[in-house]
């Protein structure tokens, strides 16, 4: 077993969509870390058992304090950082966290789409995923065995051969609005980074930005997105192609118009598949009246139904969804009635204020490193 460094351990993989969050926070906030697969015995060992389950990713601090969870990790070193990359404005704040979910939960679909429904990523993917496997014999069968694990968790996400074409077709009209966006703004709310920024970074880097097929189409036909993902990778500002760089947030909680019409259409599935999870979450939980306090949430408790364009999508309803809505929420019931007014009609304006009251029958907290029922 090598010596640990000192600085950061963060124990991920760059094919790890969650990784992405916490990898570019610390590159942006100049945190010295050691990015490692978690496959060692050190991890197994001692990491583990304090993460309480396998996930990615996980950090271990110099002062050998594990965190598990790109939320969790992020939160830890905002509380340090005088909660930089956090909006202090009232509209900018809850859509920074908007985004924080959006990017969490609201890509998955063409993420896993994009990954698993295109034969020419394997060569790239396959060698990552066998660097996550411990390094036994039967690693090949391993590797194997959790890509086909990974193939399903895609269509759990409502990606499959009948609804292919809709998601590209939403997808693109997505990353052609995203691109508009940063052809005009470094960031998604001016000179900086925000919360939203690296929620929106993990679906964008390892999948959407980083596998071959997803990547091509960045590339040709979304560029100012793509160099937004390059820079969200980069210690430096990086907007050269801006002029001079504020490195701050818009001034007067300005919500560009470009960003706007990128929540519009961020809107028309989100909403509705947020609802629908709603809905199916709180039916599974009537029927858990013995469900004690400090359980850990599962990744989804069932399937939600909603429509789309005339389609019907059934996705995995997923608690950690309304983990992270509720942190937009409970900003918006900390603003003051006027701030509450002109968020509530900026939403409005976007097709997404049914965000603010759409909640679960119980909350969710944190316990021992893993997400709880209160």
């Amino acid at each position: 077993e090598h010596t640990m460094p000192n600085n950061v351990i963060l124990y991920g993989s760059p094919l790890s969509l969650y990784t992405g969050k916490a990898r570019s926070y610390f590159i942006k906030n100049t945190i010295p870390y050691t990015e490692i697969a978690p496959t060692n015995q050190h991890y197994a060992k001692t990491v583990l058992p304090a993460a309480g389950v396998q996930t990615m990713p996980t950090i271990e601090t110099e002062d050998k304090t594990v965190i598990r969870d790109g939320t969790a990790i992020i939160d830890h070193y905002e509380r340090g950082n005088n909660f930089s990359a956090s909006p202090h404005t009232a509209k900018q704040k809850i859509i920074s966290r908007l985004f924080d979910v959006i990017g969490s939960e609201g890509l998955l679909r063409p993420a896993m789409h994009y990954r698993w429904h295109y034969q020419e990523n394997l060569p790239f993917i396959t060698p990552h995923f066998r660097q996550m496997m411990p390094p036994v014999a039967n690693r090949d069968e391993l590797t194997d065995k959790i890509m086909n694990k990974m193939r399903t968790a895609c269509l759990a996400f409502g990606a499959n051969d009948d609804n292919k074409e809709l998601v590209e077709e939403v997808y693109l009209e997505f990353l052609n609005l995203l691109n508009q966006h940063f052809e005009q703004q470094p960031y998604l709310l001016g000179g900086k980074p925000c919360i939203g920024d690296f929620g929106l970074i993990a679906p964008m880097y390892a999948h959407l930005g980083r596998d071959p097929k997803p990547l091509s189409i960045m590339q040709t036909q979304a560029v100012a997105a793509y160099r937004w993902v390059e820079r969200m990778n980069r210690p430096e500002a990086d907007c050269g192609e801006f002029g001079s760089n504020s490195n701050a947030f818009l001034a007067n909680d300005e919500i560009p118009a470009t960003l706007i019409a990128l929540l519009k259409h961020i809107a028309e599935d989100f909403v509705p598949e947020t609802l629908a999870a709603a809905k199916c979450i709180n039916d599974w939980l009537d029927t858990q009246p013995t469900l004690a306090a400090n359980t850990a949430i599962e990744r989804g408790v069932g399937f939600g139904e909603f429509e789309l364009r005339g389609t019907k999508i059934t996705a995995l309803a997923q608690p950690y969804r309304f983990y992270l809505l509720k942190r937009m929420q409970d900003d918006y019931a900390q603003l003051t009635e006027q701030d509450q007014t002109e968020v509530k009609s900026l939403l409005n304006e976007c097709g997404l204020s049914e965000l603010l009251t759409c909640t679960i029958s119980r909350d969710i907290t944190r316990h021992n490193n893993l997400e709880v029922w209160c």
